[in-house]
């Protein structure tokens, strides 16, 4: 049953009336007297910009009330996720307060565990429009394959960009040591940066580098990824719990029992996002499904908090309204309270279904003849 409804995280301090396109403040046509008949005939597009004026008015009241029950939420923790693990903020009556709890470990070993994906970034736009005879060719969709490869494959242009990343590695692994790390995460970081060391070295000697290359380099140091992995989340759930620890004291058990959560993420981790896992354990169990809430965004907003706020102060009044406004169909108050357009069950009815579909992944298995040419046409 939906119960809470997620939003784009990207909003800022535009009003909803404003946002979504109406005036907040009713035009002079608008505030004629309520049930007065008109004592002249009006146009159609008249008559329709009065009906238009009804939900204008409707959005313009449902702004004020939102506006004014953000001063009211409480307490509340909002999550900013970022490259340091999150920060957090804690919101009750008496204000605000802010902290990235998560210790450098976390940066540190996330920071190296992304040489791979560094390097693949310099180079994958050179790639050649081809998917090669590799155990996970069929996963690799070949028309995002030459959307990515968007570039010349005879041009050597990436040697330059490649070098200087080059650079950034070679002064990490000459520093790693005085880095005082963990002697196991030392030992991995190690190993990332001289395997990248050495694929950016061959690349650049040959001019030359494939997807068959990249991925025996990425493959190599899989390994030490999930070392770097592993170090990295157990200094999240730490940090991340004992802040929680921290601030279920200063607010008391009888206010943290209604405590939200509002996690802020990109689109590309909002699914099983890491301190929404963790946070959860951290909350009253009866109201996580209510009371924790991911708002999956675009990029980071400017005014997280406010934004958090915002959104969840829409999630509040709406749980309230979906009762009192449906009070006869609570399929229908569970789609208002919920992620669910209100509409979704009818449109699915007339579209002669009543469930959602998900479509299952295309199989572009290139190889199956032997061949490791790109099935686009070019």
């Amino acid at each position: 049953m939906a119960t809470r409804r997620g939003f784009i995280g990207s909003a800022t301090g535009i009003g909803t009336a404003a946002l979504i396109g109406y005036s907040a403040t009713p035009s002079a046509a608008d505030t004629s007297t309520a049930g007065t008949v008109a004592a002249e005939a009006v146009s159609q597009e008249q008559a329709r910009d009065s009906i238009f004026a009804v939900n204008a008015g409707m959005r313009a009241n449902y702004a004020t009330l939102k506006a004014e029950l953000i001063k009211h939420l409480s307490p509340v923790v909002v999550v900013q996720n970022d490259a340091k693990g999150g920060r957090f903020t804690l919101v009750t009556k008496d204000g605000q307060e802010s902290a990235n709890p998560v210790s450098q470990t976390f940066e540190l070993a996330k920071s190296i565990a992304h040489v791979p994906l560094g390097i693949f970034s310099v180079i994958a736009s050179y790639l050649a429009d081809k998917i090669p005879n590799l155990p996970n060719a069929d996963r690799i969709d070949p028309h995002d394959l030459v959307m990515v490869a968007f570039n010349d494959d005879t041009s050597t242009a990436w040697i330059e960009p490649l070098n200087a990343y080059a650079a950034k590695l070679g002064t990490a692994r000459g520093n790693l040591a005085s880095a005082n790390l963990p002697a196991e995460l030392t030992t991995s970081c190690g190993h990332i940066l001289d395997a990248g060391l050495a694929f950016i070295k061959n690349a650049v000697a040959t001019e030359h580098f494939d997807m068959k290359s990249f991925e025996d380099f990425s493959g190599s140091v899989y390994p030490d990824i999930r070392v770097n992995m592993e170090h990295a989340s157990k200094a999240q759930i730490a940090g991340v719990q004992q802040i929680m620890k921290t601030w279920r004291a200063k607010v008391g058990e009888v206010a943290w029992a209604d405590l939200y959560c509002v996690v802020i993420s990109q689109w590309t981790t909002s699914v099983l996002n890491q301190n929404t896992i963790i946070l959860k354990d951290c909350m009253n169990a009866a109201k996580v499904a209510t009371h924790l809430i991911d708002l999956p965004g675009l990029e980071p907003p400017a005014d997280p908090v406010f934004t958090a706020l915002d959104n969840l102060a829409r999630i509040v009044q709406d749980n309230v309204a979906a009762e009192m406004v449906f009070p006869k169909d609570t399929v229908v108050a569970d789609a208002l309270k919920g992620q669910q357009d209100l509409l979704s069950d009818e449109i699915l009815n007339q579209l002669g279904s009543n469930t959602v579909t998900t479509l299952s992944a295309p199989s572009y298995n290139t190889v199956a003849s032997g061949t490791a040419t790109c099935p686009v046409a070019h």
